[in-house]
């Protein structure tokens, strides 16, 4: 296969709950995979940038035989998704081949979350944290780099209920961002597994830069695979699924409650708001209770405890 010698960048800006339904059409034209990056404006008091909220989504199609064609079925699916919610036309521009980190660098910037926590891009000066709790990720994956809101509520929460000296278990772990922020956080034992095998060398690299290689177990696997644990990690404490609702309401009906301890917390992110009393009626029928809700935008993350209070 010949290498293109340029591409054609396909992008546009839209607010933070459409990016991922927009990255998924996307991704069915772009071969080599799709960017998100968090649009940041300048704090003045805070002086520093904060996420504004709105997503940078670009899509890069090889500039070949097939160019015009992927082009014009890539913008009859953007048109599509636009009748269904309304968004800007895409923006191209040629873009030579190139060192692809390199060009990550100029839309990825670091983002302040809570009240003491900074999610890093690899490459950037750990100085910038100053006093703040750094989260050090390489953006190598379309998710899990922090910038999407329902990761950013996950992180919230965590750092809200804490958990230090407690074991803790992130369903769905993606980049690994959530298990890395619950080792800042003074977790004892954290186990992280994903679905998706792929998704585990993205993990333990981004705990070699946070300088905790092993520090966190990472593993292939769902719920069903941590409650056939023996080692003492098939319950927690606090435990983190941050995938879909109608994946979220599946677990629930198999076991997911039986990962949290009596008293634990369970948090649960990916849900629209439109589907949040969903997941709760079937957090419900499993003895869990809602502790909170938080919100951004049209995304809500739900803190749930099982049974009686700590």
């Amino acid at each position: 296969m010949v290498k293109p010698t340029a591409w054609l960048e396909a992008s546009l800006i839209c607010s933070g709950e459409l990016a991922e339904a927009v990255a998924e059409v996307f991704s069915r034209y772009a071969p080599d995979g799709v960017v998100l990056s968090s649009i940041t404006a300048f704090d003045p008091e805070a002086y520093e940038q904060r996420p504004t909220g709105d997503m940078h989504v670009s899509a890069y199609l090889p500039q070949d035989a097939a160019l015009e064609d992927t082009r014009q079925q890539l913008e009859t699916a953007i048109w599509h998704l636009g009748q269904i919610v309304p968004l800007p036309a895409l923006q191209y521009q040629v873009i030579a081949d190139q060192d692809w980190m390199a060009l990550w660098k100029t839309h990825y910037e670091p983002i302040r979350l809570g009240q003491r926590m900074i999610v890093l891009p690899e490459w950037a000066d750990r100085a910038l944290a100053k006093d703040l709790v750094p989260i050090i990720i390489s953006p190598d994956m379309a998710f899990g780099t922090g910038s999407h809101p329902s990761t950013q509520l996950c992180l919230v929460a965590l750092e809200e209920y804490g958990c230090t000296g407690q074991n803790v278990i992130d369903i769905g772990c993606g980049s690994g961002i959530l298990s890395i922020a619950a080792a800042r956080f003074s977790a004892d034992r954290i186990l992280g597994v994903d679905y998706d095998p792929e998704a585990i060398p993205s993990c333990e690299r981004n705990a070699a830069l946070n300088d905790m290689p092993g520090r966190i177990l990472f593993e292939a696997g769902t719920h069903t695979d941590v409650l056939a644990r023996t080692d003492g990690l098939n319950h927690a404490p606090r435990v983190l699924a941050n995938i879909l609702a109608p994946v979220l309401i599946t677990m629930l009906a198999s076991g997911l409650e039986q990962t949290v301890i009596p008293g634990g917390l369970l948090i649960l992110g990916g849900i629209l708001d439109t589907q949040a009393q969903d997941v709760i009626q079937a957090a419900a029928a499993r003895d869990l209770s809602l502790v909170e809700t938080l919100q951004s935008g049209d995304w809500v993350v739900l803190v749930l405890r099982k049974g009686q209070s700590l």
